[in-house]
């Protein structure tokens, strides 16, 4: 989760929503999000809510298991007694962080806790992410044992140099091995890359992006570096240490790894997402991009129903007390009203593959859609069937598509 919480209202300290939450809630899917906040390093580019052991200010790594399923007991009453129906989680997500800190038992716990709490849905995509250094063949069994179906490997890059100015601390040829051991253990795999690093060039993401198709992933995640405001990368460049990401490079690197994805049958599917088929498409994150319904559990973690939005204290000490003492860790929220929810479907639904009905656009954006089809920004074919569907030139440019078809 990001490290910066929204501006909204305080959330009651019982957590209760209101009654538009529970408007059409059988509609939608659910799914949970479980956010283990700890790293044995902050990267330097890192911008989320995560937390070194010099920075837990008593809070307790061996406490944060019983801290989160004690939040998934209270959300069952949260939801019940804000006459939210019961609906299984149709994806499970534990993201970081870095969950497989934890000792595997605690993630198999509170796995076994949403099924308990919530129940899954028996096709449910079961997913932790996991940095290559922080997994064995046994941890990774274990994890399959215990109902997870899916891991997300923190690769980055395969060039010592780019992982040592993005402060990986794994060794690029870990990747072959913990891959193989994840398909030993029945696990779809997922391996993340990021793009644009200070001091990477054209052939090192070339090395990258070849890296990755040797080990034949079910899907693949491609992220362009942003430099955030307060992280120390940002600080590097304002000093002049390291030299800022270059649009234009960053741009050849997105139109390289889609070529080369595509060449090899991984399909896009959302802009920085591809997959070998339709069933490897990651369904927890296409029921952000979707607007479906997901309680996020753990320190800063978000949480959405029904257009309700909340988001829990930032610090694990913070959180610990709040559990402890029987209070909801929910530190404020905002309901989305029509307007907000209008701009926020047409910035996530035309993000992905299936596009945006062209009907769900105010007169503005429609009247924009001949200029952008002109400009090779949307897909001619697509529009014609009254689909919103962005080119591989119009995903390079997706912020400003959305804001002509928003009438900005």
């Amino acid at each position: 989760m990001p490290g910066a919480l929204p501006l909204g209202d305080p959330a009651p300290l019982d957590g209760l929503l209101p009654a538009s939450a529970a408007v059409d809630a059988d509609e939608r899917a659910f799914g949970v999000y479980i956010h283990v906040p700890f790293c044995r390093v902050r990267c330097g580019y890192c911008d989320f809510n995560t937390y070194t052991t010099p920075e837990l200010r008593g809070a307790k790594q061996s406490d944060y298991a019983d801290e989160a399923i004690a939040e998934l007991r209270d959300s069952v009453r949260v939801l019940r007694e804000s006459s939210v129906p019961s609906r299984a989680a149709s994806t499970v997500f534990f993201g970081g962080g870095t969950p497989t800190l934890l000792p595997v038992d605690d993630l198999v716990r509170m796995l076994a806790e949403v099924r308990t709490t919530h129940g899954i849905a028996a096709d449910a995509e079961v997913t932790t992410e996991a940095n290559p250094d922080s997994v064995d063949r046994d941890y990774l069994a274990r994890l399959a044992d215990g109902g997870f179906t899916r891991v997300s490997f923190g690769m980055q890059s395969a060039v010592p140099h780019v992982l040592a100015t993005l402060e990986r601390t794994h060794d690029p040829e870990r990747i072959p091995l913990v891959v193989a051991w994840a398909r030993e253990a029945g696990l779809d795999v997922s391996l993340d890359l990021i793009y644009g690093t200070p001091g990477e060039s054209l052939d090192d993401w070339a090395t990258s992006v070849d890296a990755v198709l040797a080990e034949r992933p079910d899907h693949v995640s491609a992220y362009a570096l942003i430099v955030e405001d307060g992280t120390k990368l940002a600080r590097q460049i304002k000093r002049g240490e390291v030299a800022a990401p270059d649009d234009d490079l960053q741009a050849d690197m997105y139109e390289y790894v889609d070529e080369k994805l595509g060449s090899a049958g991984l399909e896009w599917y959302e802009v920085s997402n591809w997959a070998t088929d339709i069933r490897h498409r990651s369904r927890h994150n296409l029921a952000y991009w979707r607007g479906d319904d997901w309680w996020g559990v753990g320190p800063g973690a978000h949480s959405h129903v029904g257009g309700v939005r909340w988001w829990n204290v930032k610090h694990p000490a913070a959180y610990a007390e709040r559990m402890h003492s029987g209070v909801s860790p929910a530190a404020g929220r905002e309901t989305l009203d029509d307007a907000t929810r209008h701009v926020e479907r047409v910035l996530l639904l035309s993000r992905i593959r299936e596009g945006l009905a062209v009907s769900t656009l105010e007169a503005e954006g429609r009247h924009a859609v001949a200029g952008l089809i002109a400009d090779e920004l949307i897909d001619a074919k697509a529009a014609l069937s009254g689909r919103i569907v962005l080119t591989r030139r119009g995903r390079l440019l997706a912020d400003a598509v959305v804001r002509r078809l928003l009438g900005d």
